[in-house]
Protein backbone atom coordinates (compact mmCIF):
# COMPACT_ATOMS: atom_id res chain seq x y z
CA UNK A 1 0.00 0.00 0.00
CA UNK A 2 3.14 2.26 0.73
CA UNK A 3 4.32 1.87 -3.22
CA UNK A 4 0.75 2.74 -4.14
CA UNK A 5 0.56 5.50 -2.29
CA UNK A 6 3.82 7.02 -2.90
CA UNK A 7 3.69 6.31 -6.89
CA UNK A 8 -0.43 7.00 -7.41
CA UNK A 9 -1.00 4.83 -9.91
CA UNK A 10 1.78 2.15 -10.77
CA UNK A 11 1.85 -1.38 -12.24
CA UNK A 12 2.15 -4.49 -11.04
CA UNK A 13 5.31 -5.10 -13.05
CA UNK A 14 6.90 -1.87 -11.20
CA UNK A 15 5.86 -2.99 -7.64
CA UNK A 16 7.78 -6.25 -8.31
CA UNK A 17 10.99 -4.79 -9.60
CA UNK A 18 10.78 -2.49 -6.23
CA UNK A 19 9.98 -5.19 -4.14
CA UNK A 20 11.90 -8.39 -5.82
CA UNK A 21 8.74 -10.10 -6.27
CA UNK A 22 7.59 -12.14 -9.39
CA UNK A 23 4.20 -9.87 -11.17
CA UNK A 24 2.12 -12.97 -10.64
CA UNK A 25 2.62 -12.67 -6.80
CA UNK A 26 2.22 -8.99 -6.93
CA UNK A 27 -0.94 -9.03 -8.91
CA UNK A 28 -2.42 -11.97 -5.81
CA UNK A 29 -1.07 -9.00 -3.66
CA UNK A 30 -3.29 -6.17 -5.81
CA UNK A 31 -6.47 -8.45 -6.52
CA UNK A 32 -6.97 -8.97 -2.61
CA UNK A 33 -6.44 -5.59 -1.77
CA UNK A 34 -9.14 -4.51 -5.21
CA UNK A 35 -11.63 -7.52 -3.26
CA UNK A 36 -11.45 -5.70 -0.03
CA UNK A 37 -11.89 -2.42 -1.54
CA UNK A 38 -8.50 -0.46 -1.17
CA UNK A 39 -7.53 -0.48 -4.41
CA UNK A 40 -8.40 -0.55 -8.34
CA UNK A 41 -7.48 -0.54 -11.52
CA UNK A 42 -7.02 2.27 -14.31
CA UNK A 43 -6.19 2.78 -17.20
CA UNK A 44 -2.86 3.96 -18.23
CA UNK A 45 -2.48 7.80 -19.26
CA UNK A 46 -0.89 8.59 -22.96
CA UNK A 47 1.92 9.76 -21.72
CA UNK A 48 2.44 6.76 -19.13
CA UNK A 49 2.81 4.30 -22.08
CA UNK A 50 5.76 2.69 -22.66
CA UNK A 51 6.76 1.07 -25.59
CA UNK A 52 4.47 -0.46 -28.45
CA UNK A 53 1.14 -2.52 -27.93
CA UNK A 54 -1.36 -2.89 -25.47
CA UNK A 55 -0.36 -0.41 -21.87
CA UNK A 56 0.06 -2.55 -18.82
CA UNK A 57 -2.93 -2.37 -16.15
CA UNK A 58 -1.79 0.77 -13.40
CA UNK A 59 -3.36 0.45 -9.91
CA UNK A 60 -3.73 3.22 -7.57
CA UNK A 61 -5.63 3.21 -3.51
CA UNK A 62 -9.56 4.07 -3.15
CA UNK A 63 -10.53 6.20 -0.62
CA UNK A 64 -10.80 3.08 1.41
CA UNK A 65 -7.31 2.36 0.76
CA UNK A 66 -6.11 5.98 2.05
CA UNK A 67 -8.64 5.65 4.75
CA UNK A 68 -6.43 2.68 6.37
CA UNK A 69 -3.51 5.34 6.31
CA UNK A 70 -3.72 7.28 9.73
CA UNK A 71 -5.54 10.71 9.45
CA UNK A 72 -4.81 11.70 13.62
CA UNK A 73 -7.28 13.62 15.29
CA UNK A 74 -9.64 14.22 12.28
CA UNK A 75 -12.28 14.59 14.06
CA UNK A 76 -10.30 17.51 17.16
CA UNK A 77 -9.25 19.63 14.12
CA UNK A 78 -12.55 20.12 12.39
CA UNK A 79 -14.22 21.14 15.82
CA UNK A 80 -11.10 22.94 16.23
CA UNK A 81 -11.22 24.60 12.78
CA UNK A 82 -15.07 25.04 12.98
CA UNK A 83 -14.85 27.08 16.68
CA UNK A 84 -12.37 28.78 14.83
CA UNK A 85 -14.15 30.09 12.33
CA UNK A 86 -17.04 31.01 14.88
CA UNK A 87 -14.80 33.21 17.14
CA UNK A 88 -12.92 34.47 14.51
CA UNK A 89 -14.39 34.43 11.45
CA UNK A 90 -13.32 33.12 7.71
CA UNK A 91 -9.99 35.46 7.98
CA UNK A 92 -8.97 33.68 11.07
CA UNK A 93 -9.25 30.54 9.60
CA UNK A 94 -7.18 31.38 6.43
CA UNK A 95 -4.88 32.93 8.61
CA UNK A 96 -4.31 29.78 10.46
CA UNK A 97 -4.01 27.77 7.62
CA UNK A 98 -1.59 30.03 5.91
CA UNK A 99 0.31 30.12 9.12
CA UNK A 100 0.52 26.30 8.91
CA UNK A 101 1.93 25.88 5.69
CA UNK A 102 4.30 28.69 6.06
CA UNK A 103 5.67 26.77 9.52
CA UNK A 104 5.91 23.39 7.17
CA UNK A 105 7.98 25.83 4.26
CA UNK A 106 9.77 27.74 6.53
CA UNK A 107 13.37 25.87 5.90
CA UNK A 108 12.37 25.25 2.32
CA UNK A 109 15.61 28.30 0.54
CA UNK A 110 13.00 30.37 -2.31
CA UNK A 111 14.64 30.53 -5.69
CA UNK A 112 17.06 33.11 -6.80
CA UNK A 113 16.25 33.40 -10.31
CA UNK A 114 13.52 32.73 -12.63
CA UNK A 115 15.92 30.08 -14.51
CA UNK A 116 14.80 26.95 -14.96
CA UNK A 117 17.65 24.58 -13.04
CA UNK A 118 16.73 27.34 -10.16
CA UNK A 119 12.82 26.74 -9.88
CA UNK A 120 13.03 22.71 -10.56
CA UNK A 121 15.34 22.58 -7.41
CA UNK A 122 13.58 24.59 -5.38
CA UNK A 123 10.30 22.58 -6.38
CA UNK A 124 12.58 19.11 -5.01
CA UNK A 125 13.39 21.26 -1.59
CA UNK A 126 9.39 21.78 -1.30
CA UNK A 127 8.46 18.32 -1.93
CA UNK A 128 11.29 17.59 0.77
CA UNK A 129 9.66 19.49 3.53
CA UNK A 130 6.41 18.60 2.45
CA UNK A 131 7.51 14.86 2.55
CA UNK A 132 8.76 15.87 6.63
CA UNK A 133 5.37 16.96 7.44
CA UNK A 134 3.76 13.56 5.90
CA UNK A 135 2.30 14.44 2.21
CA UNK A 136 4.87 11.86 0.60
CA UNK A 137 5.79 13.98 -2.21
CA UNK A 138 7.81 13.65 -5.06
CA UNK A 139 8.21 15.65 -8.54
CA UNK A 140 8.07 14.70 -11.99
CA UNK A 141 9.66 16.88 -15.09
CA UNK A 142 7.09 17.14 -17.51
CA UNK A 143 8.21 17.87 -21.02
CA UNK A 144 6.52 19.45 -24.47
CA UNK A 145 4.03 21.92 -24.49
CA UNK A 146 3.06 21.99 -20.95
CA UNK A 147 6.82 22.03 -20.09
CA UNK A 148 7.34 22.23 -16.48
CA UNK A 149 7.92 20.53 -13.09
CA UNK A 150 4.98 18.84 -11.32
CA UNK A 151 4.58 18.81 -7.24
CA UNK A 152 2.75 15.40 -6.59
CA UNK A 153 1.38 15.06 -2.52
CA UNK A 154 0.53 11.41 -2.46
CA UNK A 155 -0.96 11.65 1.01
CA UNK A 156 -2.38 14.66 2.90
CA UNK A 157 -2.61 13.98 6.33
CA UNK A 158 -5.01 16.71 6.91
CA UNK A 159 -7.18 15.82 3.41
CA UNK A 160 -10.98 14.93 5.53
CA UNK A 161 -10.55 18.46 7.10
CA UNK A 162 -9.90 19.75 3.98
CA UNK A 163 -13.01 18.45 2.84
CA UNK A 164 -14.52 21.37 4.89
CA UNK A 165 -12.13 23.72 5.22
CA UNK A 166 -10.74 24.48 1.12
CA UNK A 167 -8.21 27.46 2.99
CA UNK A 168 -5.81 24.73 4.00
CA UNK A 169 -5.37 23.69 0.44
CA UNK A 170 -5.74 27.46 -1.30
CA UNK A 171 -3.22 28.74 1.40
CA UNK A 172 -0.48 25.65 0.42
CA UNK A 173 -0.44 26.93 -3.26
CA UNK A 174 -0.31 30.59 -2.74
CA UNK A 175 3.03 29.64 -0.68
CA UNK A 176 4.50 27.37 -2.97
CA UNK A 177 4.07 29.98 -5.58
CA UNK A 178 5.51 32.67 -3.20
CA UNK A 179 8.41 29.95 -2.44
CA UNK A 180 8.88 29.36 -6.60
CA UNK A 181 8.71 32.70 -7.66
CA UNK A 182 6.08 31.98 -9.81
CA UNK A 183 2.93 30.89 -10.80
CA UNK A 184 1.54 27.42 -10.00
CA UNK A 185 -1.45 25.45 -10.96
CA UNK A 186 -3.60 22.99 -8.94
CA UNK A 187 -4.18 20.23 -11.40
CA UNK A 188 -5.76 17.89 -8.97
CA UNK A 189 -6.63 16.91 -5.68
CA UNK A 190 -7.06 13.98 -2.87
CA UNK A 191 -10.15 15.91 -2.18
CA UNK A 192 -11.83 16.40 -4.71
CA UNK A 193 -11.08 12.18 -5.57
CA UNK A 194 -7.40 12.10 -6.93
CA UNK A 195 -5.11 9.96 -6.54
CA UNK A 196 -2.58 12.71 -5.51
CA UNK A 197 -2.87 16.61 -5.22
CA UNK A 198 -1.10 17.73 -8.21
CA UNK A 199 0.71 21.37 -8.92
CA UNK A 200 2.03 22.08 -11.91
CA UNK A 201 5.27 24.44 -12.24
CA UNK A 202 5.13 26.22 -15.44
CA UNK A 203 9.24 26.59 -16.93
CA UNK A 204 10.25 28.40 -19.74
CA UNK A 205 9.05 27.71 -23.03
CA UNK A 206 10.83 25.17 -25.19
CA UNK A 207 13.23 27.14 -27.93
CA UNK A 208 11.04 27.61 -31.07
CA UNK A 209 12.63 26.02 -34.55
CA UNK A 210 14.25 28.85 -36.83
CA UNK A 211 12.32 30.18 -39.45
CA UNK A 212 13.90 29.88 -42.56
CA UNK A 213 13.75 32.49 -44.72
CA UNK A 214 14.47 33.29 -48.16
CA UNK A 215 17.71 35.22 -49.41
CA UNK A 216 17.44 39.10 -49.99
CA UNK A 217 18.40 38.90 -53.85
CA UNK A 218 15.06 36.46 -54.22
CA UNK A 219 13.06 38.18 -51.88
CA UNK A 220 14.14 41.87 -54.01
CA UNK A 221 13.58 39.57 -57.60
CA UNK A 222 10.20 38.32 -56.64
CA UNK A 223 9.04 41.81 -55.54
CA UNK A 224 10.58 43.57 -58.81
CA UNK A 225 8.68 40.89 -60.11
CA UNK A 226 5.26 41.29 -58.94
CA UNK A 227 6.21 45.26 -59.68
CA UNK A 228 6.55 44.43 -63.45
CA UNK A 229 3.60 41.45 -64.10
Amino acid sequence: MRLLLESGSTTAGQIGDRLGLSVAGVRRHLDALIDAGEAESVPAAAWQQEGRGRPAKRYRLTAGGRAKLEHSYDDLASAAMRQLRVIGGEDAVRTFARQRIDAILSGVEAAGSDADADIEATADRIAGALSKAGYVATTTQVRGPINGVQICQHHCPVSHVAEEFPELCETEQQAMAEVLGTHVQRLATIVNGDCACTTHVPLTTAEKPLTLRRPARVEATTSKQGASS
